[in-house]
């Protein structure tokens, strides 16, 4: 860097260790930077790129800088103990659901018994093309007596690997099969009370194979604007925590400027 560079990476750095920007809070624009400390717009870069790759600042979307906040930590917190499982019985039981009440002891609370509804486990793909396009469903939903946009997915067979389910259901509700599939996410959409693990699959092309075959879940399939999502969301158009989740991660994804897949 040349004597300007280093006098306004000095500066910047002065400031930071003052505590004029504390951590976590945000630096100026570039072009307040660049005004205040007398110095161009490129070479103000390449001095952020240098505090960057020191840990000095980071940066949030494409040119906003803040200064790291050390203070806050994702390791596992040792002091947090587990309830206490002392036994179960079941309520209700058939092949779709399962309804148990289970004796459970929280630290320092009394025993109590907690309902918890088991389902099936889910798999649930969003599939992509070359032209930023989803493939969906707009389906209807009797329970919320709605229709919505849902991605294709379903439950996994005894045995079966969920990425298979994953790949077999594109297949029979839309017509479409998948060239590869991803896994992103595990997650349990209702943690507190219900047991149905979801797995979220992300890929990148498909070929048109057929009709649907599974007619009880067929809908209207269509390649939607991954441009279209939000507006989508903001209407209350899109159905299931599923569809969410892999849409949320997919927009995040490309906001990041990352590939949302790294399917072969």
């Amino acid at each position: 860097m040349g004597p300007k560079s280093e006098r306004v990476y000095l500066t910047i750095r002065e400031w930071i260790s003052t505590g004029k920007y504390q951590p976590g809070s945000k630096l100026p624009s570039e072009r307040t930077l660049s005004e205040e400390l007398s110095i161009g717009r490129t070479a103000l870069r390449q001095v952020l790129a240098k505090l960057i790759a020191e840990g000095a600042i980071e940066v949030h979307g494409r040119s906003s800088y803040r200064v790291p906040d050390r203070s806050v930590s994702t390791e596992t917190p040792t002091d947090v103990e587990p309830w206490q499982i002392h036994g179960e019985r079941t309520v209700y039981d058939n092949r779709w659901v399962k309804l148990s009440l289970v004796d459970v002891e929280p630290p320092g609370v009394e025993r109590f018994e907690h309902h918890v509804v088991r389902l099936h486990h889910v798999a649930i793909a969003a599939v992509l093309d070359d032209q930023d396009r989803v493939l969906m469903l707009w389906r209807y939903r009797f329970v919320p007596d709605s229709f919505g946009w849902e991605l294709p997915g379903g439950i996994v067979d005894e045995g079966e690997d969920p990425a298979q389910t994953a790949l077999r259901e594109v297949e029979e509700e839309t017509g479409w099969r998948p060239d590869a599939l991803e896994h992103v996410v595990t997650y349990q959409p209702m943690v507190g009370m219900v047991d149905s693990p979801h797995e979220i699959y992300v890929g990148q092309g498909a070929k048109l194979v057929g009709e649907p075959t599974d007619l009880e879940e067929a809908g209207h399939v269509a390649w939607v604007p991954l441009a279209d999502i939000p507006g989508l969301m903001a209407r209350g158009e899109l159905m299931g925590s599923g569809t969410l989740v892999a849409l949320l991660h997919v927009l995040a994804s490309r906001g990041a400027g990352a590939a949302p897949t790294t399917a072969a």
